[in-house]
């Protein structure tokens, strides 16, 4: 075991195998010292203090890069989910644009065949449908007609002239009145329109806003997992490398072979 255990490299034992070559030393610098052999002891001594340094620092650098491994699955982990969330959600929010762009789409167009078929039924029922001729314009009509019996054409073609005035003068203001009316009531059924209009958009901004809220709420429900797992996981790691500073050759062991 002597010569053995003064000659062999460090390098070429197997990590694994550390700890048993430890102890093997170990019994032997205890069997020298027992039997005398003081200057074997003392070659085994340096020899084991200088392997545990060695190991020592090994088992650290095995610790550090497990533990950062440890970091960096964490954040790989947390990542993915991040990118996994943001596609559900984009691909929710674009089928939710896209759905309520349907429907206003669809209210749109009936609106606008509402509209013209309103505009049609308006023109044709909207009362007066015909001109009211005045007292005045029939009386001249009558007279007109009286004239034109008598043979009197010269009088009767300056009554009719007076009454063809009248008439166009009464025909222009029941137009008039007739589209002012017409247009007051399409006034109103746009209104009503728009109303109809403005509650679906209101209910697409309400449902948009609900989203919104339903998205940030369970992002912030992801992040504080993700810090959760991260703060227990730091936590963990600071407990065993403390571990790893007072006792390097056993925590450090246990933790990393674990």
């Amino acid at each position: 075991m002597s010569g053995e255990g003064a000659s062999l490299d460090i390098n070429e034992i197997n990590p694994e195998s550390v700890q048993d070559f430890l102890e093997a030393l170990e019994k032997h610098r205890i069997s020298c010292e027992r039997e005398g052999k003081y200057e074997e002891a003392e070659l085994v001594q340096t020899r084991l203090e200088m392997l545990r340094a060695v190991e020592e620092n090994r088992r650290r650098e095995e610790l550090r890069s497990q533990q950062l491994a440890e970091r960096l699955g964490v954040e790989e982990a947390h990542m993915k989910e991040l990118h996994e969330f943001n596609e559900i959600w984009d691909r929710k929010v674009a089928e939710f644009e896209a759905h309520a762009a349907g429907l206003q789409s669809t209210l749109a167009g009936r609106h606008k065949t509402e509209h013209q078929a309103y505009l049609e039924k308006s023109r044709a029922e909207t009362e007066p449908r015909t001109p009211r001729w005045s007292k005045d314009l029939l009386n001249l009509r009558k007279i007109q007609e009286t004239l034109a019996k008598m043979k009197k054409y010269a009088e009767a073609g300056k009554t009719k002239m007076q009454a063809d005035q009248l008439e166009e003068k009464e025909l222009a203001l029941w137009k008039q009145r007739r589209e002012a009316k017409i247009a007051a009531q399409e006034e109103q059924f746009l209104h009503k329109q728009q109303l109809e209009m403005g509650g679906l958009l209101k209910r697409i901004q309400s449902g948009r806003e609900e989203q919104k809220q339903a998205r940030k709420s369970e992002l912030e429900r992801l992040l504080q997992r993700y810090h959760n797992v991260k703060t227990q996981l730091e936590s963990q790691q600071r407990i065993i490398q403390q571990r790893v500073e007072r006792y390097p050759l056993v925590t450090a062991f246990a933790s990393v072979m674990s």
